[in-house]
């Protein structure tokens, strides 16, 4: 039951960034192109996805299990940290250069965008990479 819910919600998603223009690397440069011929429409979306996820958060802090039965795992640290900043810096300039950002990557890649491949090849490099400092980390560590 987990896995069609989970395949079921990813087609959702995926529907919903085609219909949004997500997954147009182009609407979403002119989205982040400020100085230039700004397309704000994106900016709804992101609005209505802050509402939605917002009221979805303060629903599920209350639970102990999902609506599967299976444990919420929400996370509990609200530290910000330098990884967290470079990572988010590193994601906006991602974001910013390509126009992809990974589930729009993703989707983009199903519905047959050349300009995806590399992005979401990069995207897999770059998660090898971290996994492998991640591991190295851990074995300098145990050391």
């Amino acid at each position: 039951m987990g896995l069609l819910t989970a395949l079921l919600s990813g087609l959702l998603f995926g529907v919903g960034l085609m219909v949004s223009g997500m997954a147009n690397p182009a609407k979403v440069l002119g989205f982040l192109d400020i100085a230039g011929r700004w397309d704000p429409s994106l900016a709804f979306v992101m609005v209505g996805a802050i509402a939605i996820g917002s009221f979805a958060f303060l629903f599920a802090k209350r639970r102990k299990k999902s609506l599967l039965g299976l444990p919420m795992q929400i996370p509990a640290s609200t530290n910000v940290t330098l990884r967290l900043v470079l990572g988010s810096a590193a994601f906006g300039v991602g974001w910013g250069l390509a126009g992809f950002c990974p589930g729009p990557a993703l989707v983009a890649l199903g519905a047959g965008f050349p300009k995806a491949w590399g992005f979401v090849a990069a995207m897999l490099a770059g998660m090898i990479v971290f996994e492998l400092i991640e591991r190295a980390k851990l074995g300098w560590q145990q050391a």
